[in-house]
C-alpha cells in the first residue's frame, strides 16, 4: 500500500505573496510527496543562488503547502485576463485538481517525464515554472474535466486562453494520458476526438488533426510511448502504434504499426523495431 502524502508547510515571513492554501487538498497516491519536497528544496537553492528572485520563488513554490495549490496559482497567473480574474481561475483550477485523483497522478507523471526525458530540463521547478508545454497540458486536463462534466463554455474559454498565452491549441474534448512531454510546445494543435496514450513525446508545431472530409470521430489515436517529431502532421482517424516514431515534417495519412519509424510526405515506414526498452530522449 502506497504511503499517503505529508503536506510540507514551508510558509514563512518572506513568503506571503500567493493565494491562501486550500484545506481541501487530499492525500496523494502518486508519490507526490517526494516530488513536492524536492521542488521546495530546489526553490530554496535558487533563492539563495539568485536573491533577486526570492519573491518569485516564494510566491510560486515556497508559500504553498501542496503541488495542487502551487499549480492552480501558476495557471491562474498565466491565464487570467481583464474580464476573468486570477482569483476566479484559481478557484476553478484548484477545485478540479483536488477533486480528481487521475489529474493529481497526471501532473506528477508529466513532471517526472519532462525531467527524465528532456535533457534541457535542469529541475522539477524549472519545468513547473518555465515549460509552457507542461503548463498548457495541465490547463487542458482541467478543461477536459469541465468538458466531460458539461461545462462547455468554461472549457472552451480555458482552451482559448491556453492557445493565446502558450500557442498550444488542444480541444478540451481530446483525451491525453500520463507521462506526456510537449517539448517547446509552440504550435501544437490537437483535435477534439484525438486520443493520446501514455509516455508520449510531442515536439513543437505538431498537428493531430482531421482531413476536413468527415465528421464525428475524425482525429488520430496515438499509442503509448510514441515520439512525434517537429512539424509532423497526423491527419484523420488513424492509429499510430505504440513505440512508433514519426519523423520531423512528416505528413501521416495512414496507420503506422507499432515499433515503426515513419518519415516523409506522405509518410512511409522506413524501419521497424519492437524493442520497447528504447525510449528516445529529446
Amino acid at each position: 500500500m502506497r504511503k499517503q502524502s505529508r503536506r510540507i508547510d514551508s510558509s514563512n515571513s518572506m513568503c506571503q505573496y500567493g493565494f491562501k492554501d486550500s484545506s481541501k487538498v487530499i492525500p496523494q497516491e502518486c508519490s507526490e510527496d517526494d516530488i513536492w519536497q524536492t521542488m521546495q528544496e530546489e526553490a530554496k537553492f535558487y533563492t539563495k543562488q539568485e536573491p533577486i528572485l526570492s519573491k518569485y520563488y516564494c510566491s510560486s513554490i515556497l508559500s504553498h503547502k501542496s503541488l495542487e495549490t502551487a499549480l492552480a496559482n501558476q495557471l491562474a497567473i498565466k491565464l487570467c485576463r481583464v474580464n476573468l480574474s486570477r482569483e476566479a481561475l484559481y478557484d476553478i483550477f484548484l477545485k478540479a485538481l483536488v477533486e480528481d485523483g487521475n489529474i493529481q497522478c497526471a501532473i506528477v507523471d508529466d513532471l517526472k517525464a519532462v525531467r527524465e526525458r528532456d535533457p534541457a530540463c535542469i529541475s522539477y521547478v524549472h519545468c513547473f515554472l518555465s515549460f509552457k508545454g507542461y503548463l498548457a497540458l495541465q490547463a487542458h486536463r482541467v478543461a477536459h474535466k469541465l468538458w466531460i462534466n458539461g461545462r462547455i463554455a468554461l472549457a472552451i474559454l480555458i482552451q482559448n486562453q491556453v492557445s493565446e498565452v502558450f500557442a498550444v491549441d488542444i480541444h478540451p474534448g481530446a483525451k491525453i494520458g500520463h507521462g506526456i512531454v510537449f517539448d517547446h510546445a509552440t504550435g501544437i494543435v490537437i483535435g477534439e476526438t484525438a486520443v493520446i496514450g501514455n509516455r508520449v513525446t510531442i515536439l513543437h508545431d505538431v498537428t493531430l488533426g482531421g482531413t476536413g472530409k468527415v465528421q464525428g470521430d475524425r482525429h488520430p489515436k496515438i499509442g503509448d510511448e510514441v515520439l512525434i517529431g517537429t512539424g509532423a502532421k497526423i491527419l484523420g482517424n488513424i492509429k499510430i502504434g505504440e513505440n512508433a516514431k514519426i519523423g520531423a515534417g512528416s505528413i501521416v495519412l495512414k496507420e503506422i504499426p507499432a515499433g515503426a519509424t515513419a518519415v516523409g510526405n506522405p509518410a512511409r515506414v522506413v524501419g521497424l523495431s519492437r524493442d520497447k526498452s528504447k525510449r528516445a530522449l529529446l
